[in-house]
């Protein structure tokens, strides 16, 4: 494994359609929110959603540096709600 991180937006939408989609909420400032969502994605949900909660609340610089850390092996991701088999 490269360890390589990047992806392009082309790589994540292939076969996308778009459809409505409903947000169990809608965030208290738009211009400062993203809302995000993938199709078929080779990944496993309980990976996706401890990262998800680890980046949760920070800012997007501070989130893409601690994704960048995460890749190369300097920090990682907490496991606190499925670490059973971990």
């Amino acid at each position: 494994s490269s360890g390589n991180c990047s992806t392009t937006a082309s790589d994540s939408f292939k076969g996308f359609s778009p459809t409505m989609v409903k947000y169990s909420r809608e965030s208290k400032n738009p211009s400062k929110a993203c809302k995000a969502q993938g199709v078929d994605l080779r990944v496993h949900y309980k990976n996706t959603y401890e990262t998800a909660q680890a980046i949760k609340g920070m800012s997007l610089k501070t989130a893409q540096q601690y994704m960048q850390d995460v890749c190369e092996k300097k920090r990682c991701i907490p496991f606190r709600k499925y670490k059973g088999t971990i």
